[in-house]
C-alpha cells in the first residue's frame, strides 16, 4: 500500500495564491467588459469637446448644456428609456457644481494700516493671527514701555479685519477680573496686606455668593495667599479683601490707575469704577464680578506700563492714529503708588503666568524655550459676559521683559468677544504667548552677537 497518497498535499505559497486569484479575476472582468461592448456598443459615443474649448466656454456650457446633452444621450442610446426631464435636472446639477450660484466671499487684505505702523513686522503678525483665528470681535495692542509709543495693533469686527482701531477708545467693555488690579493695589497701599497675606478661601473660586463673604469667628477652613488669589482670579478672597479695605481706598487706587478720569481730548473716554460703600455690591466691584466697571483697551495698556515702569499713569500715544490715541506724550496728574505697591503688582502679575490663569498657554507650549526662559512675563486675565457688543468678553493685559536687559520690554493688551452660541476663538493667553514669542525673536539679542 502506498501511504504517500494519504500524506497532506503541500499548498502553494500565499503570495502565489493571491497572484493567481488576481489574474483569474482580471481575465473574468475583461471577458465581461468585452461581452458588454458587443451587446450595447453598437454606436460610438460622440467625440468630446476639446479641453481648451470647454475652459473658454464654461458660462455658455452651463446655460446650454441641458438640451445639448439630452440630444447626444438620446442618439447614443445609452439611456433609451430615460425621461428628458431627468436628464435636464441631472445636467443642471452638474452645471451648478461647475459654476456655484453664490461663491464664497474672499477676505480682501488691505495692508495700508499695516505699513503705517511703527513695527510693520509685529503689525503683520497681529493681522495674520486675527485672520487665522477669526474671533467674533477683537483688539490687540502692543506698546513700547520706554517711549510709551504704540508699536503695533490690530482689530477685527463684522467678520473683517479693520483699518481703524475703533475699539481702542470704546468704553463699554466690562473690565471683568482686570478690576482685581485695583483691589490688590488698594490692599498693599493700606499697609494691611502683603503678597503672602492669608485670605479665607470659601467655596468655589469662580463664584461669588454672599455666604462666601461671611468669615465666621474661629474659621479653620482653607486659606489662599493674596498673590495667588489675584493670579488665579479667585472671586471670594478678592471680595473679602475689598470689603476689608473699604470703598474709599478702592476709589483712590482706581484713580491712580486712570478710572473715573476725563482725559484730554477724551482719548480714551472715561472708564468707570464705582464701588458702593458697603454690602455685597462692594465685593462685586472688588472682584470684577459686575458689568458696571468698564475699561478701554488703551487705558489697560497704560495701567500695565505704569506698573512695569513704576511711573504715574500715562496714555500710550501714536503719531498717526488721530482720534484714537494722543499724538504725543501727555503728563497726567493722577498720582502714583508707593514703590512697594508697584513691586507687589509686578510680582503678582508674574505669578499669574507662572502659577495662575495664564500658566497653560503662556509657556513653552506656544513659545520657544529659549525665549520663554529669557523673559520675565506677567499679566492679568479676565472674562465676563457683556452686551455692547453682546458676548463673552475675554481679556489679557500684560508685559514681557528681558531678564538680561530690562530696557527691552513690551506691553500687550488683548480683548476678545466670543459668540455665546458659536465656536470660540483661541484663548487670549494663547495669542499672547505667540506674540511674546514673535516679539522676542525680533528684539532679544541672538547668541554670538
Amino acid at each position: 500500500m502506498d501511504y504517500n497518497n494519504y500524506l497532506p498535499k503541500k499548498r502553494l505559497p500565499y503570495a502565489v495564491r493571491i497572484r493567481n486569484r488576481i489574474i483569474v479575476f482580471s481575465v473574468f472582468m475583461g471577458l465581461c467588459a468585452l461581452l458588454g461592448t458587443c451587446i450595447f456598443g453598437e454606436k460610438a459615443p460622440p467625440k468630446p469637446a476639446e479641453e481648451d474649448e470647454y475652459a473658454e466656454t464654461v458660462d455658455s456650457t452651463a446655460a446650454n448644456a441641458a438640451p445639448l446633452q439630452t440630444e447626444q444621450l438620446n442618439e447614443t442610446g445609452i439611456f433609451p428609456k430615460a425621461d428628458s426631464e431627468d436628464l435636464v435636472n441631472m445636467q443642471a446639477t452638474v452645471a451648478a457644481a461647475v459654476v456655484p450660484e453664490n461663491p464664497a466671499e474672499a477676505d480682501v487684505i488691505d495692508s495700508t494700516h499695516i505699513k503705517t505702523q511703527k513695527d510693520v513686522f509685529l503689525a503683520e503678525k497681529i493681522d495674520n493671527l486675527l485672520r487665522r483665528f477669526r474671533p467674533e470681535h477683537a483688539v490687540i495692542l502692543m506698546v513700547d514701555p520706554q517711549s510709551n509709543e504704540i508699536i503695533a495693533w490690530g482689530e477685527r469686527r463684522n467678520d473683517h479685519v479693520q483699518e481703524k482701531p475703533d475699539y481702542f477708545i470704546k468704553n463699554t467693555f466690562p473690565a471683568a477680573s482686570l478690576a482685581k488690579t485695583v483691589t490688590i493695589s488698594a490692599a498693599m497701599e493700606s499697609n494691611r496686606y502683603s503678597l503672602t497675606s492669608q485670605i479665607p478661601m470659601i467655596g468655589s473660586s469662580i463664584h461669588l455668593y454672599k455666604n462666601q463673604l461671611r468669615v465666621k469667628e474661629g474659621y479653620k477652613g482653607p486659606f489662599i495667599e493674596l498673590q495667588d488669589a489675584y493670579a488665579r482670579s479667585a472671586n471670594p478672597p478678592m471680595g473679602i479683601v475689598g470689603m476689608n479695605v473699604g470703598a474709599e481706598r478702592l476709589r483712590s487706587a482706581a484713580k491712580k490707575l486712570g478710572y473715573n478720569t476725563n482725559f484730554p481730548g477724551a482719548l480714551p473716554p472715561r472708564s468707570n469704577y464705582a464701588p458702593p460703600d458697603t454690602g455685597y455690591g462692594l465685593a462685586e466691584v472688588s472682584s470684577g464680578f459686575t458689568e458696571a466697571t468698564t475699561l478701554t483697551p488703551l487705558l489697560a495698556a497704560a495701567q500695565v506700563r505704569a506698573i512695569l515702569m513704576k511711573k504715574p499713569l500715562e496714555i500710550p500715544w501714536a503719531a498717526n492714529l488721530d482720534g484714537y490715541a494722543p499724538k504725543s506724550r501727555i503728563a497726567l496728574d493722577v498720582g502714583k503708588f508707593s514703590d512697594n505697591t508697584y513691586y507687589g503688582l509686578r510680582e503678582a502679575m508674574i505669578r499669574t503666568v507662572t502659577h495662575g490663569t495664564a500658566r497653560k498657554n503662556i509657556s513653552t507650549r506656544h513659545m520657544a524655550r529659549k525665549n520663554y526662559e529669557a523673559l520675565n512675563i506677567g499679566g492679568k486675565t479676565g472674562s465676563l459676559d457683556g452686551h455692547d457688543p453682546y458676548g463673552r468678553y475675554e481679556w489679557f493685559m500684560g508685559f514681557a521683559q528681558s531678564k538680561a536687559d530690562p530696557s527691552k520690554a513690551v506691553v500687550l493688551v488683548i480683548m476678545q468677544v466670543h459668540d455665546l452660541q458659536g465656536m470660540r476663538s483661541q484663548p487670549a493667553t494663547q495669542v499672547a504667548g505667540m506674540l511674546f514669542n514673535y516679539w522676542a525673536h525680533q528684539y532679544l539679542p541672538k547668541k554670538g552677537k
